[in-house]
């Protein structure tokens, strides 16, 4: 083999390489493609006012026109335009003063550019009905995103309340987070429409024009997102967790997702959306949480969460006895039960120390148990005997386990029974039966029987002897 054919392979092989760890990181989509953006304009009287120069109602025209521009090259988007304040004059405090002028549909930034040149400010500002309308201007399609982007320079005039119509309409899934832009209105305008979305007050042109920028790119920039698991040292190996975005304001899942890392050890890239807030919860026992995350739109973000685990694992020869036998696993010092955990299954803890109980025959309790990273953690527990009753007649009986200074703990009851034996499944050790016949006429009539159970044998007892 020629060496320029030897280089023309490792040529090949590398872009095999490239072209295959591209295909590994493709972006994996989770929201809709399509978004629909409702511009909601506030033509109240108060636009007329001047700002950085010029009338605020002719500033946010020529931007908004602008910004509609800039879009239109993106067959994945549609716009509508809703004006409130311009229909009536302000000395009639009409509090419905809200029109969609133009309505979704392909290609009508034309019809929405028209529509801008005729509005003249008049009116109040009723900017909960506004966004209560806004629920039937957005058409019923799930393969759609609904965004909402309102440009006031003042706050609730007709005793509406805007917050919770905005709260509303993002529970009940017809917009996403609301974007608010206010001109100059002050330092006081965030906080109060905080509560609406996302709200941003612009100081001058300059700003105005960012925010719409930014606004833009947040909403439809291509952004991804990873999660990165870290151990105990921030190293990036932990995965195949259960994970869970929450809208941070609704507090609804979002996704539910299990993580994925790949054999190089590489984080799967995701596509969410951006214009959401969220709370990550990573379903680790016990869960791990991150709240209130922003995802910085037409960017990649990296989330970190440390959830350093280790394995829990119960060494038994058998389980058959028991059926599905099952240990409860608390929170070290606490009543906390985290987790029921199949003794015949591992599990994964987060490190730290755990108490826990074994449903055994009689309960094996073991405190303090530490689980560390990456490591596995082993609990014994011995093989069970079994108890054999014969000539079980109705009456009342109660199981003790005697301990090496042969003091008794009660273990159970045993239910009155007609069978002629009975079989119970235990653990290993010394034991005694407490037991009076249901037609007994004193409790003299108690009978006492000690016994010992030993692994994988029978121990019989026989009530009438």
């Amino acid at each position: 083999m020629s060496i320029a054919t030897k280089k023309n392979l490792s040529l090949l092989f590398f872009l095999f390489l490239s072209l295959s760890n591209l295909y590994a990181q493709k972006p994996q989509r989770l929201m809709a493609e399509k978004t629909r953006i409702l511009f909601v304009l506030d033509a109240s009287g108060s636009m007329l006012s001047k700002w950085d120069g010029d009338l605020r109602i002719n500033i946010a025209k020529d931007k908004l026109a602008l910004l509609v521009d800039s879009l239109k090259v993106n067959k994945n988007v549609e716009f509508a335009l809703r004006v409130y304040g311009h229909q009536f004059d302000s000395k009639l405090k009409n509090c419905k003063d809200s029109k969609l002028e133009v309505g979704f549909e392909p290609n009508n930034y034309l019809k929405i550019k028209q529509a801008l040149t005729k509005i003249a400010p008049k009116g109040t500002t009723p900017i909960a009905y506004s966004l209560e309308q806004a629920t039937m201007d957005f058409p019923d399609d799930k393969n759609y995103r609904n965004v909402i982007i309102m440009i006031t320079d003042g706050i609730e005039a007709c005793n509406g309340d805007p917050c919770a119509i905005s709260l509303g309409l993002q529970r009940r899934g017809v917009i996403l987070r609301p974007f608010i832009i206010g001109l100059g209105v002050g330092k006081d305008f965030t906080q109060a429409f905080e509560c609406i979305g996302k709200a941003i007050d612009a100081r001058n042109i300059g700003e105005f024009t960012q925010a719409l920028s930014m606004i833009a790119t947040q909403t439809l920039g291509k952004t991804t997102v990873a999660v990165e698991l870290l151990d105990d040292k921030d190293k990036t190996i932990e995965k195949d967790v259960n994970m869970s975005f929450i809208n941070h304001v609704t507090k609804e899942g979002v996704y539910d997702l299990v993580h994925f890392r790949d054999k190089q050890g590489k984080t799967d890239l995701l596509e969410i959306d951006p214009v959401l807030n969220y709370d990550l919860v990573v379903n680790t026992i016990p869960p791990v949480s991150k709240e209130n995350i922003e995802i910085q739109g037409g960017k990649h973000n990296v989330i970190k969460v440390k959830t350093p685990q280790g394995t829990l694992k119960f060494v038994m020869k058998t389980t058959k006895e028991y059926g599905n036998l099952q240990a409860i696993i608390r929170q070290n010092n606490t009543s906390q039960t985290l987790h029921h955990q199949p003794v015949e299954m591992n599990e994964k803890y987060l490190i730290g120390k755990y108490d826990i109980e074994v449903l055994t025959r009689p309960r094996l309790y073991y405190n303090n148990v530490e689980i560390k990273a990456g490591q596995t953690t082993e609990l014994a527990i011995a093989d069970p005997g079994i108890l054999n009753i014969v000539n079980m007649i109705d009456g009342y009986a109660s199981l003790y386990i005697i301990d090496n200074q042969g003091q008794p703990s009660f273990v159970e009851n045993i239910a009155p029974s007609t069978e002629k034996s009975e079989n119970i499944i235990m653990q290993p050790g010394n034991y005694k039966l407490v037991f009076r016949a249901k037609t007994a006429v004193s409790s003299a009539y108690t009978v006492v029987k000690k016994f010992v159970i030993n692994s994988g044998k029978t121990t019989y007892i026989d009530i009438l002897k």
